[in-house]
């Protein structure tokens, strides 16, 4: 279930109870007439089964709520209501199937911008993966890949380009590039520094390196998994599944291969270092194919469900249709 929080202004406040009590899954329904002080308006409160939110979301937005007054969408832990129970009964599919497309695209919309954290993660993983690039160290390069923090811009792309969004989609796009881009240019610096202490020599980067040999050597398979990755994340993003997220970011090759890049770089090694490129290139784009792919086929098929969704009588259709 979710909770919503709405500031509605007096005048819309009897359309707003009208969608929500129409419409299948809603409960729990409060009303503070006047209560609300910023922006000035009356407060209402209920509770949706996820499955009906986004449509009852986007009902709302045109209404103008979101310009007017404003609504709020909290995940309700646990809920001891009769009442609840009933709702997602009545409600259409299952909770874990259901998308919340305003919640992706905010969410996607946070961990797409280009910050100082952001580029503080992606220059920190890549300067760890460097340390396993040399070392030939798997373990190191399966913990640079779950702190590497490029699955957000990938993630808003793919939702930019379904949901036509241009200015979140060039948004991430940059993050993204800007990202790898400081990322490489740092820890070539960072290789070069180690090489002056005598932590990182010439010879870790030409010695024969089973466990990371890869990173350079893309084939076929760089493809394939990427193109899964791109469906695994993008259906826990949809489900808001965090642990199957952290795998999909040890599963793809991405902050590793602009690490060996770097390294190689820092050495004149111009053949690991276009090898990297590779590899770095076929795995951004066949997680944004697929993730892409993935998204469409999700709001085809969610929206096949909603539309033998059983509203209450009298329910409002859009565009003013009965």
């Amino acid at each position: 279930m979710l909770h919503l929080r709405m500031i509605t202004p007096h005048h819309l406040t009897d359309q707003v109870l009208a969608l929500i009590d129409q419409t299948v899954g809603t409960t729990h329904l409060v009303v503070l007439t006047g209560a609300a002080r910023d922006p000035e308006g009356d407060l209402v409160l209920c509770d949706v089964a996820r499955e009906a939110a986004d449509e009852l979301l986007q009902e709302m937005r045109a209404l103008g709520i979101d310009k007017t007054g404003s609504i709020a969408v909290e995940n309700i832990d646990l809920s001891i209501s009769k009442r609840a129970d009933d709702a997602e009964e009545e409600a259409p599919g299952e909770a874990a199937d259901a998308v919340i497309w305003e919640q992706l695209a905010e969410s996607t919309h946070e961990e797409s911008t280009l910050t100082i954290t952001y580029s503080a993660f992606m220059i920190v993983a890549t300067m760890i993966a460097a340390c396993g690039v040399a070392l030939d160290n798997a373990i190191l390069i399966v913990g640079a890949m779950a702190v590497g923090p490029e699955f957000g811009p990938l993630a808003g792309i793919c939702t930019g380009l379904v949901q036509r969004e241009p200015k979140l989609a060039a948004r991430s796009l940059f993050a993204l590039l800007v990202g790898f881009a400081a990322a490489i240019v740092a820890t070539t610096i960072f290789s070069l520094v180690m090489d002056s202490i005598g932590q990182f020599h010439q010879g870790m980067l030409d010695n024969p390196r089973p466990n990371t040999s890869f990173i350079w050597q893309p084939d076929p398979f760089s493809f394939v998994v990427a193109l899964l990755a791109g469906v695994a994340g993008m259906l826990s993003l949809t489900s808001a599944k965090a642990g199957a997220l952290v795998g999909v970011a040890i599963s793809v090759t991405t902050v590793p291969a602009a690490a060996n890049a770097a390294v190689a770089l820092s050495y004149g090694d111009v053949g690991q270092m276009w090898g990297s490129a590779e590899q770095l290139l076929l795995n951004l784009l066949g997680i944004i194919l697929s993730g892409t792919l993935t998204l469409v086929a999700w709001k085809l098929l969610w929206r096949t469900q909603q539309s033998r969704m059983i509203r209450k009588p009298g329910a409002p259709r859009r565009n003013g249709s009965q």
